[in-house]
């Protein structure tokens, strides 16, 4: 079998500015050609709370989600800091991705549009069920992440043993990058999705400046997923071991 690429130039760095270049740039998009963001639910804010959706979701899923996936490689100290970490980020893009959900929920609700009929939906929802999570287990009758539940029963709780760790380990990293890449997909179809109904509705040119911005978005959004991943393969120079040593 072929081993990992070693990576020779500084992708965690590079990760780390395109992933701020991308919520940067989706930011920039609702709020200087869609007129900003809001929660509120007036009339005159309807397509306001739209723009909520995509900006969270990039933060959350994206932005948040790859950091948490290399936390084990970039972060400094101790084995137990660095589950913290990853689990901090995921939580907290849990939030983000939660309260983007609910924004355009309601949105397509104050504006009577049908919910879950396009690819992007369906990929959402995928996405934030198999990412969300249910930290209260004993509360809750449906599990919607085990992805998560699992994370932290079994790298984070002490009972976990050290044979279940180490069989879960690869189960538990192959599911997150899946995740992940779900999520850069209902990203990249999202804005696909958005730029065709404003050129059908003529809000925008074809080959307008907001157009070209959100196809640019997408591109890098692919091109930081790329990096992602290829972050987690390589060996790099963060100790593979450093995952070996999370089942110990």
């Amino acid at each position: 079998m072929a081993a990992a690429p070693a990576v020779r130039f500084p992708v965690y760095g590079i990760v780390r500015m395109l992933g701020v270049a991308a919520v940067a740039a989706i930011i920039f998009w609702a709020i200087y050609f869609r007129g900003g963001m809001t929660l509120s639910s007036s009339v005159e804010d309807k397509l306001l709370l739209f723009n909520v959706h995509p900006v969270l979701m990039v933060i959350g899923l994206v932005a948040l989600n790859g950091e948490a996936l290399l936390a084990y490689k970039t972060m400094p100290g101790t084995k137990k800091l660095k589950k913290l970490v990853h689990l901090a980020l995921q939580f907290l893009a849990m939030l983000l991705s939660l309260t983007g959900l609910w924004a355009v929920w309601k949105f397509h609700d104050e504006r009577q549009i049908d919910h879950l009929y396009t690819l992007h939906s369906w990929l959402g929802l995928s996405c934030i069920i198999f990412f969300s999570l249910q930290v209260l287990l004993l509360l809750t009758i449906k599990i919607e992440s085990l992805q998560w539940a699992t994370g932290f029963w079994t790298f984070w709780y002490p009972g976990g043993s050290r044979s279940g760790r180490a069989f879960l380990l690869p189960w538990h990293v192959f599911f997150g990058v899946f995740i992940y890449v779900l999520a850069i997909a209902t990203s990249v179809t999202g804005l696909l999705e958005k730029s065709i109904f404003m050129q059908s509705a003529k809000m925008i040119g074809r080959f307008s400046t907001e157009a070209i911005l959100m196809n640019s978005v997408g591109m890098l959004l692919v091109l930081l997923s790329t990096l992602v991943m290829l972050a987690i393969v390589s060996p790099g120079t963060s100790r593979i071991d450093t995952y070996r040593g999370s089942s110990e």
